[in-house]
């Protein structure tokens, strides 16, 4: 409940009104100027030519090139209802996507249902196994339980840039530095086939080998 009064309390807030605007404005900006290469997609153009749903896993560390780079294509991010969440969620929406607040290790039930949803809505999901706190690069459950719940593959995602700042934060956020060159590469797409919500929990493990393979193949574009 706390973290549901903290996020609405900071969506009425101007200060984070100011910074979410000017976040996107020098979001779309910087990203103008990134020479992105994204390899290993091809099995996303095929789920989604026969309109198949995926479940996207992100390392939260790598969320902003990941974001614009699948800008305006409609798809679901959960994002936390912590304050910086706010600011998250509101450049994640004016970049063309579509948002759910919530966590899916702290009041979980919600979150799943609101993103079973969006996949019977035809939308793509992306989650963050280690956000929204951490520690960075640890897999929770909820990538596998979602994906089970809603029977869409799950594809790791994953971003590399030689050429970037990094914030002293726990995940080490990756900030591409005008004109890098970004490498975005995706692992092979799998099916959490588990007989229920507990047994998926049990398949976190093999997501993080998926992320490993999805970050792998991004450092292969820089030899």
């Amino acid at each position: 409940m706390g973290a549901e009064v903290r996020a609405t309390e900071a969506s009425r807030d101007p200060k984070f009104a100011r910074l979410a605007r000017a976040g996107a404005v020098l979001v779309k900006l910087l990203g103008r100027t990134w020479r992105i290469n994204a390899s290993h997609d091809e099995e996303i153009k095929k789920l989604r030519a026969a309109r198949r749903p995926i479940v996207f896993s992100l390392w939260h560390g790598q969320l902003l090139p990941l974001l614009y780079h699948h800008r305006g294509e409609g798809v679901t991010v959960l994002i936390s209802e912590h304050g910086d969440g706010e600011i998250i969620a509101r450049i994640a929406e004016s970049l063309g996507y579509r948002t759910v607040r919530g966590s899916t290790s702290r009041g979980a039930a919600r979150a799943l249902i609101e993103l079973a949803r969006e996949v019977e809505a035809g939308h793509d999901l992306a989650i963050t196994p280690d956000g929204p706190r951490g520690p960075a690069k640890s897999v929770a459950p909820g990538v596998a339980v979602v994906a089970h719940r809603s029977a869409a593959p799950v594809i790791a995602a994953a971003a590399f840039a030689p050429s970037a700042w990094r914030l002293k934060s726990w995940d080490r956020f990756l900030i591409p530095r005008p004109f890098a060159r970004v490498s975005i590469a995706y692992s092979d797409a799998r099916q959490i086939d588990a007989g229920d919500a507990r047994e998926a929990a049990l398949e976190a493990d093999r997501v993080g080998a998926m992320m490993r393979e999805a970050e792998g193949r991004a450092r292969e574009a820089f030899g």
